[in-house]
């Protein structure tokens, strides 16, 4: 009687995983910042637009649009390290529900207490979001090797935090504390409530 074989998942598959996600979205936005440029800034107006109802949708597209190339070469790095860590230390799942908390927190808090009409895209909210949910992971989770990745990443993009202050003009720092609280919220969901419950029973 003959059994097939038992495959055993490669230790490379998670990381080429990761490695593809994360850089298949950055092949989308630089994608969409070539449409962007050739048609004169026509994608511009799908970023979020503060104030205005209608344009609430757009939370979730404006993290792929960028306003110009200095601004998506900017975001290009940190979102692919930031990015890249999260998935290849967790779940799809988990992944996605950071990155979607994290929009939207972004989005709202951009929308809410930005200037009227002033129109907000960048990846740069969800990178803040990525920052402080692997920060927080590893308080939450208490797991050894995720707070010394949480320490690596601190030494590192800590000092990015300072973002969320209004010092810069032009740049949406409102955008970056929304994002920021996502981060924590999302960690907080996925790893402190789970360990609380662990707790209880």
């Amino acid at each position: 009687m003959s059994h097939s074989p038992v495959t055993t998942p490669s230790r490379w598959e998670q990381p080429k995983r990761a490695a593809l996600l994360i850089g298949g979205l950055l092949v989308v936005m630089y994608l969409l910042e070539l449409i962007d440029t050739i048609t004169l800034g026509f994608l511009d107006q799908f970023g979020i637009r503060t104030w205005d109802p209608s344009s609430l949708p757009m939370i979730f597209v404006a993290p792929l649009l960028h306003f110009g190339w200095s601004h998506l070469f900017a975001n290009t790095i940190p979102f692919a390290v930031l990015g890249f860590l999260i998935r290849v230390t967790t779940s799809f799942g988990r992944w996605l529900v950071t990155t979607v908390i994290t929009a939207i927190t972004s989005g709202l808090l951009a929308w809410l207490l930005s200037p009227l009409n002033a129109i907000v895209a960048g990846a740069s909210g969800v990178i803040f979001g990525y920052l402080t949910y692997l920060l927080a992971r590893g308080i939450f989770s208490r797991d050894v090797w995720q707070i010394v990745l949480a320490v690596v990443v601190f030494a590192i993009y800590g000092s990015v935090l300072l973002g969320v202050l209004p010092t810069a003009a032009g740049v949406s720092w409102q955008a970056h504390l929304g994002g920021a609280i996502g981060g924590v919220l999302a960690a907080w969901l996925l790893h402190g409530r789970a360990r609380q419950a662990e707790t209880v029973r």
